[in-house]
């Protein structure tokens, strides 16, 4: 049996339940369904301690990324909103303006005039045979999950931006040793976070290296280097490896329904959140190549809503 909503978020990370938020708190009842990661990427994030007002009474900072991101469904319902655990299987998306748009969850048909997608990005991959074969077997893309794992183990990590840097940095908790390894001679990391990596004695760098082999049969046991300057290899023994490279858009559901820039991210009308689809919004990292923050996914997610409430306005 079809269900209708005032409106449908298609992810739960911060843009959609911030998108929840505003629209329940506009008298309207929306459907969040969560998909396979409550959440999304920033619920594995340990330590978050640049999302504003994430500081307790005795002035420490910083929030975990599922507890954050627990207390934006909580405010999101206290108004009003849904949360279904599922995962969508299918948009069918109408370009009628006032027309209704299908959300298949399996068999189960749910119906509105809105649909937001906050479904966030993935995490990119090397793209190497080794990568998916030991996939689970030392290779991992989530300090936060994984880390107990590594006690007392030699690590590497791959990539030089904040991810990467905050996941070695909370690596040094278990291993005895983390390496990192990045395409360049410095990090892209921001500058505080380069320094505390610096300063960690249980952290080294290999520079201009790319991992090009990942060695053992059923489990990790080291990784092959290749530079990018001179094309040399070498082989750095390890026990396990973690992936921070960067980030994929999770358009699946609709790549062949909404426009996408040239990045593969859905694209949005000027500084709105309206993508190519009239009643169909995308806000947060999904359509966000450059910033890809929570504090920016949230606004995003604000715009959302505020978006979707003028467009119903319009057929009510």
């Amino acid at each position: 049996m079809s269900q209708t909503k005032d409106a449908i978020i298609v992810g739960s990370g911060p843009a959609g339940y911030t998108a929840a938020l505003y629209l329940a708190r506009a008298n309207m009842k929306p459907l969040v369904i969560t998909g396979q990661a409550f959440g999304g990427l920033i619920a594995t994030t340990d330590q978050i301690e640049n999302f504003p007002s994430t500081i307790d009474a005795e002035g420490n900072v910083g929030i975990g990324g599922w507890e954050l991101m627990e207390k934006m469904q909580q405010q999101a319902e206290h108004f009003g909103a849904e949360t279904l655990w599922e995962t969508v299987t299918e948009l069918k998306l109408t370009n009628v303006p006032g027309g209704e748009h299908i959300v298949m969850v399996g068999d189960q048909e749910y119906r509105s005039k809105v649909v937001i997608l906050s479904t966030g990005c993935s995490h990119r991959h090397i793209g190497i045979e080794a990568e998916t074969r030991l996939n689970n077997k030392g290779v991992s893309y989530c300090a936060t999950c994984d880390a107990a794992l590594c006690r007392d183990k030699r690590v590497v990590v791959v990539g030089g931006g904040d991810s990467a840097i905050t996941e070695a940095l909370f690596l040094t908790k278990f291993a005895s040793h983390v390496i990192i390894v990045h395409r360049r001679d410095q990090l892209r990391a921001s500058k505080i976070m380069d320094a505390r990596a610096r300063a960690n004695p249980k952290i080294s760098f290999e520079w201009n290296a790319v991992v090009s082999d990942i060695k053992g049969d059923d489990h990790v046991v080291g990784v092959e280097l290749t530079s990018t300057v001179d094309g040399s290899k070498k082989e750095v023994e390890c026990d396990n490896i973690f992936v921070a490279i960067g980030h994929v858009p999770n358009v699946d559901l609709v790549k062949d329904q909404v426009a996408l820039d040239a990045h593969g991210f859905v694209l949005v009308e000027g500084v709105t959140t309206k993508t190519s689809l009239p009643g169909v919004f995308a806000a947060g990292d999904v359509t966000d190549s450059q910033y890809r923050q929570a504090i920016t996914a949230a606004g995003m997610g604000c715009k959302a809503a505020l978006d979707a409430g003028a467009y119903l306005q319009e057929f009510e």
